[in-house]
C-alpha cells in the first residue's frame, strides 16, 4: 500500500513485444505454446501470447536493481501473478522501498500482472 512518507520507485515501463515473449520464454526453456503460439494461445482462451512467470520474475528483479543501483544484491523475491500480460500490452513497474523490502506491482491496461516483494541486502 502506497505511504507518501516511504521511497518511491518507478515508473519503468515496457512495450511488450511478441519477440519479447517468445526469446525469454525460450531462454528460460519454458516451451509451453502459450508463450510463442497465438493460435494455441486463443485456442485455449487467451487473447494473445503472454509473459511466463520466469520473465516476470526477472523484470521485477531489473526493475529493483535498476532503481537501487548496481551494488544491489536480490536476497529474495517473493510474487504473485494477476492479470495476464499479453504481446503489445505495456507493463508498467512501481515499487516502494521499506528498508531492506522492496513492494513492487506491475500493472498493464488490464489490471495487476505481478505484485510482491522483494528482499534485498543492507
Amino acid at each position: 500500500m502506497w505511504r507518501p512518507d516511504v521511497p518511491v520507485l518507478g515508473p519503468w515501463t515496457i512495450e511488450v513485444t511478441p519477440t519479447l515473449i517468445i526469446s525469454t520464454a525460450l531462454a528460460t526453456r519454458d516451451y509451453q505454446n502459450v508463450h510463442h503460439d497465438r493460435d494455441a494461445a486463443v485456442r485455449l482462451g487467451g487473447k494473445d501470447i503472454f509473459l511466463n512467470i520466469l520473465t516476470t520474475t526477472g523484470l521485477v528483479q531489473r526493475f529493483v536493481t535498476d532503481a537501487l543501483g548496481p551494488d544491489t544484491v536480490v536476497r529474495g523475491i517473493r510474487i504473485r501473478l494477476g492479470t495476464p500480460c499479453h504481446a503489445y500490452d505495456t507493463l508498467t513497474f512501481t515499487g516502494q522501498v521499506f528498508g531492506r523490502r522492496v513492494e513492487v506491482t506491475g500493472r498493464t491496461a488490464a489490471g495487476v500482472h505481478v505484485s510482491g516483494t522483494v528482499e534485498v541486502a543492507p
